[in-house]
């Protein structure tokens, strides 16, 4: 490993070969490893929920900093997040570090291996910071799976400075390429009258008559939404008494699409279907979104190739498939940066995200080699196009505007 944190600038990049860097490479993870599964392991043992990952982020702080990573001033407003590098190369490279877990499932959807992961890659690229003129940033990503954390950071500027980005899934299989689902959530509040159910019925305005209608109204709007779509909506209150006029009705409303553009025309389209209850009912409606609108996820073709061929050297053979699975924040980052999010499989026997039996796998031998080599994968990727004349140029003209 390079052992400064001052490197040159673009102009005295030093020349490697592909052989060369993947030695470096596969040392500097053989070195960190057992600090990469260690905390692996740990945030597999300790789960977080989005927004209050503060041991997470502890332990990773730790790791990074122990490798000669600075972080940076200012950091992020949102607590659980943060910003840190090594050197000083024009090319820059983000890691998105991401540690939260499900209630009461804990790391069911793999976000320990995830963590690890981008943190491995980032010491991997550490060791060849130097010679190929990058600079590796960490960006620590909180509350994937609810507010979307990585929607705040490009808010807030975070990826201004950054040439492609990057992080891995955890999954049952090794693919890239793939795409993602759109996604936005809303908390709906609708506010009526109360009144004696059977004395004065006529005296109440029934906030629960107007989410039936709003929720009958979804149900008929879905033929004529963007083919793919999805609408899911849930009751989360509906009245306290039966003898009770509802004065109050609240649901939660998550609706996916197969691109952004699409997604708005949904949006539309309920909160309509929303406004409709409220006015047939004489109610108010509040609607309130639930975190931040997540787009669809466009991995970059040459990094997801230059992928796939790091990960070849660990015996692993990547699928490439676009079909779009689940949604992610990383896609709001995707739309912005050059990026991948590649899903690093292991034996789960089965199992399937977001239970706890996927979860039950995360801390395993299986799961701790997928760490490893997803870590020299995203690394290779990286050096692969930073080695790329054409490429880097690409890369580097997205900052230059």
């Amino acid at each position: 490993m390079t052992g400064h944190n001052t490197q040159t600038q673009d102009a005295a990049v030093v020349p490697v070969s592909n052989d060369e860097i993947e030695s470096i490479l596969t040392a500097a993870l053989q070195r960190w490893k057992p600090e990469i599964l260690d905390l692996s392991h740990a945030i597999h043992a300790d789960p977080e929920l989005g927004g209050q990952e503060f041991r997470a982020v502890k332990r990773v702080r730790q790791v990074l900093r122990k490798a000669g990573f600075t972080f940076d001033d200012p950091q992020p407003d949102q607590p659980t997040a943060f910003i840190s590098r090594f050197g000083s190369g024009e090319l820059v490279v983000a890691l998105c570090v991401e540690y939260d877990a499900l209630p009461d499932i804990g790391h069911a959807c793999g976000h320990n291996v995830n963590a690890a992961s981008a943190v491995g890659a980032a010491l991997a690229l550490a060791a060849v910071a130097d010679e190929l003129g990058i600079t590796v940033k960490v960006l620590g990503t909180p509350a994937e799976e609810t507010t979307g954390g990585k929607v705040d950071l490009i808010e807030e500027g975070f990826f201004d400075d950054v040439s492609l980005a990057m992080m891995a899934h955890a999954g049952a299989e090794d693919v890239v390429g793939g795409s993602s689902l759109a996604m936005s959530m809303w908390d709906v509040l609708f506010e009526g009258r109360p009144a004696h159910a059977a004395a004065a019925p006529s005296q109440g305005v029934n906030a629960l008559d107007a989410l039936v209608v709003a929720q009958t109204a979804i149900a008929l709007a879905r033929q004529q939404l963007p083919a793919g779509s999805i609408v899911s909506l849930i009751v989360t209150e509906g009245g306290s008494a039966v003898n009770v006029i509802p004065e109050r009705a609240r649901a939660s409303v998550e609706m996916r699409a197969p691109a952004i553009g699409q997604l708005r025309v949904i949006q539309e389209k309920v909160r309509r279907c929303l406004e409709a209850g409220a006015h047939a009912s004489g109610c108010t409606v509040q609607i309130t979104p639930s975190g931040n609108d997540y787009a669809e996820l466009r991995q970059d073709t040459f990094l997801s190739r230059a992928y796939q061929e790091g990960m070849k050297a660990k015996g692993r053979e990547v699928a490439f498939n676009t079909d779009p699975v689940a949604s992610t924040d990383m896609g709001n980052v995707s739309q912005l940066v050059p990026s991948i999010h590649p899903v690093v499989g292991y034996d789960v026997r089965g199992a399937v995200h977001h239970t706890a039996e996927f979860a039950a796998f995360g801390a395993s031998a299986g799961a701790d080699k997928a760490v490893v080599d997803s870590s020299f994968g995203m690394a290779a990727a990286a050096c692969a196009a930073a080695m790329d004349p054409g490429q880097r140029e690409r890369l580097l003209r997205r900052t230059a505007r």
